[in-house]
């Protein structure tokens, strides 16, 4: 007689819904930031100086506090947060579409221009990202494109090479291989069958570039190279409550700190997601 075997039927379903779960969560939880981040400035409006409420402890009025200026902190911290995340989207978008171009150029092309083009990388990369950023802002401090370019022009490189991987993995399908015996020309390979196939990948590095780029806004302006003083963001906020937390003000930098951890965990759980997503069907494709 065969032996009947049990096995736990739930814990397949368990897994599938980890995932699902998690995009929930993170898709929730940074809707509920960005939505917070655009709504909350546009009804509050600007803020003025008020000595009379001078770091106020977190209370029913201020549930974040005031800062040193007498302002309310949870209002800056969703100013400040809009703008972060805005440059923050721009350096991600302007270093996906350069890293891209870079990619698709030296895997399709090949040769001494892969090889030049990769040689670029490495020195870029032998260049810490922030004392890069550091020295581009230095040239033209205070200015939001700059802010925006030296973020782009430090971490385009990763998607360089993660793009040019994939267009070397492409070269290889039997399409894009008889399209090359065909005679086909080189831009029209990469026009018609190298770069939508990277679009989905590209996206990917764009949405995972989107933490780098705040952390780096944030370092920029905390050590007052970044965006004005004047300029609401996370890190003008976390430089100006350096010397408020020696007076006993530590809600000046615990709230923006916390935005700042939950908005990077938001966007890497959905990152996360999606990349799991997106890798089982890249094996699939390779296994035709």
């Amino acid at each position: 007689m065969a032996e009947l075997t049990w096995k736990p039927a739930g814990r397949a379903g368990a897994a599938r819904a980890r995932p699902r779960s998690r995009l929930l969560a993170s898709g929730v939880g940074l809707g509920v930031l960005v939505l917070a981040a655009v709504v909350v400035p546009l009804l509050v409006g600007g803020q003025g100086v008020s000595y009379e409420e001078v770091r106020l402890a977190p209370s029913l009025l201020h549930p974040f506090g005031t800062d040193s200026n007498g302002r309310d902190l949870f209002v800056q911290s969703m100013a400040g947060l809009r703008v972060s995340l805005l440059v923050a989207g721009f350096s991600a978008v302007v270093s996906t579409v350069l890293g891209s171009l870079v990619g698709v150029v030296a895997g399709g092309l090949g040769g001494w221009t892969d090889r030049l083009l990769m040689r670029l990388v490495d020195i870029v990369n032998s260049v810490p990202h922030l004392l890069l950023g550091v020295v581009v802002v230095a040239l033209y401090r205070g200015s939001l494109v700059t802010v925006v370019c030296s973020i782009a022009l430090t971490h385009w490189t990763t998607v360089a090479r993660i793009v040019r991987s994939e267009v070397l993995s492409l070269r290889q399908r039997p399409h894009v291989e008889a399209a090359i015996a065909g005679g086909s020309s080189r831009a029209r390979i990469l026009r018609r069958h190298l770069l939508p196939a990277i679009v989905p990948q590209a996206a990917l590095s764009a949405v995972l570039l989107v933490p780098h780029a705040v952390w780096h806004e944030t370092a920029l302006s905390f050590l007052g190279l970044g965006l004005p003083p004047h300029l609401a963001s996370i890190g003008n906020l976390l430089g100006d409550g350096r010397e408020a937390v020696l007076l006993g003000a530590w809600w000046i930098v615990l709230f923006p700190s916390a935005l700042l951890v939950a908005t990077t965990l938001a966007v890497s759980g959905l990152a996360a997601t999606w990349r799991d997503r997106l890798v089982p069907k890249r094996r699939s494709e390779l296994s035709l």
